[in-house]
């Protein structure tokens, strides 16, 4: 028998697979796994201490920046918070273009994932692929918000301002040339015998400890849960379009690729639905022009790329929140990763950390 020490390794925090400053501390024997130490806050901000000192609209830049790869979501929770304690009606033409420019971001999220996750275990063509469709994405939300990362787009009582002309024809057309593209991707990858193999039964766990560990998302899916947010609490416009609700009850890195591919197609069917369904009108609500909601506190919670974002305040009727808290997906979602790698082989780490999918603004807020 051969005997080995034990090693401590650092990968990360400057670890180009670590999807940004995220650092896990290592015990190895050989190349098995004995421990792993996630160690964070390399990116924290104190985003929420800093919005005690906001009045609201000025905190909606600051949620653009912790999912940087689902801005116009982040912006979303907050104002949809502050319009659940002001008892706000959104006009109807302005909840058409959240829903519409959430669900091309939460299409753009996706693709970064399935281009840097592929380029994580060895393929570099479906990142070129991906990339080249998400700047499709990414030009459309620049159109329209003046943003092209952090897009800030949203405001209490409604949008900054309505669509360019030409913009919803652009987007029309847009769903099904990434329908025929979403069809190469599976040809090129899904179907793919390594990928298959290198995927299947990776970083494996039961519905019992998704829940135990409040996954959400994708990494909830996976399992066999049919919860999503837009469908089993429906908030802005979601109840009035038809989708599905992505499962696949395997629970592991290949089920989570699954889900997020075919959430890709029903977001699709999201943005196909809305546009055609949009009509004229104010794009604003009568909102003061100082945000006082009234003393209280309200949580609301919606589906983001990654899973259920929540916002919390508490107000006292001031113009500034007295607290707010965000609950974050990334950050629950992290929590299974010294669970999945203890006893795995270190060749599946990188597998099993991509196939969470965490943005670090977010863990760390």
């Amino acid at each position: 028998m051969i005997r080995t020490e034990e090693m401590l390794l650092n990968v990360g925090p400057q670890h180009p697979s670590t999807h940004g400053v995220f650092r896990i501390v290592l015990k190895i024997d050989g190349e098995v796994i004995k421990e792993a130490k996630p160690v964070i806050g390399y990116l924290h901000r104190g985003t929420e201490k800093i919005a005690e000192n906001l009045q609201y609209t000025q905190i909606i830049p600051y949620t653009d920046r912790m999912d940087y790869l689902a801005a116009m979501t982040n912006n979303y929770i907050l104002c949809h918070a502050v319009e659940t304690m002001m008892a706000m009606d959104i006009p109807e033409r302005a909840d058409y273009l959240r829903v519409i420019v959430m669900e091309l971001g939460r299409i753009a999220s996706h693709l970064v994932w399935f281009g840097t996750y592929l380029l994580d275990i060895g393929a570099m063509s479906p990142f070129l692929y991906a990339f080249r469709e998400r700047e499709v994405i990414i030009n459309l939300l620049t159109e329209i918000s003046g943003g092209r990362l952090t897009f800030n787009y949203m405001r209490v009582g409604g949008v900054k301002w309505d669509a360019p002309e030409g913009w919803l024809d652009k987007v029309r057309e847009f769903v099904p040339y990434m329908r025929e593209q979403l069809a190469g991707y599976h040809d090129l990858v899904t179907g793919n015998e390594i990928f298959m193999a290198r995927m299947k039964g990776v970083g494996a766990y039961s519905k019992q400890k998704a829940l135990a560990y409040s996954l959400s998302g994708a990494n909830l899916r996976c399992t066999g849960v049919q919860w999503d947010l837009r469908k089993n609490e429906p908030y802005s416009l979601y109840d009035r379009f038809q989708f599905e609700v992505p499962v696949f009850p395997q629970g592991d890195a290949l089920a989570r690729y699954n889900c997020r591919m075919a959430e890709i197609e029903e977001a699709l069917k999201i943005v196909e639905q809305a546009v055609g369904q949009i009509s004229d009108g104010p794009i604003m609500a009568k909102v003061p022009r100082i945000i006082k909601p009234p003393a209280g506190e309200t949580y609301v919670r919606i589906e983001s790329p990654r899973g259920e974002i929540g916002c919390y305040i508490a107000s006292k009727g001031k113009k500034e929140p007295y607290r707010l808290k965000f609950r974050r997906p990334s950050f629950y979602n992290l929590q299974i990763l010294p669970e999945l790698l203890e006893g795995e082989n270190i060749s599946n780490l990188i597998a099993i950390l991509g196939g969470i999918d965490i943005v670090l603004g977010e863990v760390d807020g």
